[in-house]
């Protein structure tokens, strides 16, 4: 059995987040949908909110920090990714439009990639079609035919969710896993980081003597 290596990107802002619960159980699907089809799989969880002030640094300096770096570098180095946003003004938040915002044009092109989305009522169920699918085609990336969209009256059925939820949910959780499968192996952070294009800068002190 291989391992695959799956990104989790959750934009939710409270604590407990509702985005959160909606990643985790796509989560679980996934890696239950990977198993079937005889792939193990590792889980990279990343909390956007915790990078806010890191991402704002980003977009003013142009570099990212160690934290914020970490988690780009596990985002561009998955197999597959599970990226769920809260709904702000009909769309996704800014937060996790920034982080998208500071990955390198290429980073995910080919990446398979579950949408989902959450808002607290079922008006903004069409987010991910009028949202999020142009963003990830513009990113070249690779989002499997079910998006998962869960407003508030959606956690209300017998274990914390809606039946209908729960068969969409292990539907796009099939989609992912088929998608992962049908790719060789990136091995993980390593094997989609991004050149870093200051490595071969020669040092201030090489440059004074003409080296």
């Amino acid at each position: 059995m291989s391992t695959r290596t799956l990104a989790v990107l959750s934009a939710g802002l409270s604590t407990p987040s509702s985005t959160r619960l909606l990643a985790d159980r796509l989560t679980t699907a996934t890696v239950a949908a990977l198993r079937a089809r005889g792939e193990d799989a590792t889980v990279e969880v990343v909390e956007l909110r915790a990078h806010a002030r890191d991402l704002a640094d980003h977009l003013l300096t142009g570099f990212a920090n160690t934290a914020l770096q970490a988690a780009v570098d596990t985002v561009v180095g998955a197999d597959g990714l599970i990226a769920v946003t809260p709904v702000f003004s009909a769309s996704y938040s800014g937060l996790f439009k920034t982080f998208f915002d500071v990955l390198d044009k290429d980073a995910l092109t080919g990446t398979p990639v579950l949408l989902g989305a959450t808002a607290g009522t079922a008006r903004h169920s069409l987010v991910i079609e009028h949202a999020m699918r142009p963003l990830f085609a513009h990113l070249r990336a690779v989002a499997v035919p079910t998006g998962v969209f869960a407003a508030s009256e959606d956690w209300a059925g017998a274990g914390g969710v809606d039946q209908q939820l729960a068969g969409r949910i292990e539907r796009a959780a099939g989609e992912l896993a088929d998608l992962v499968t049908g790719r060789p192996a990136r091995g993980g952070r390593a094997g989609r980081r991004p050149a870093d294009p200051f490595a071969d800068v020669p040092s201030f002190e090489d440059l004074l003597k003409g080296r």
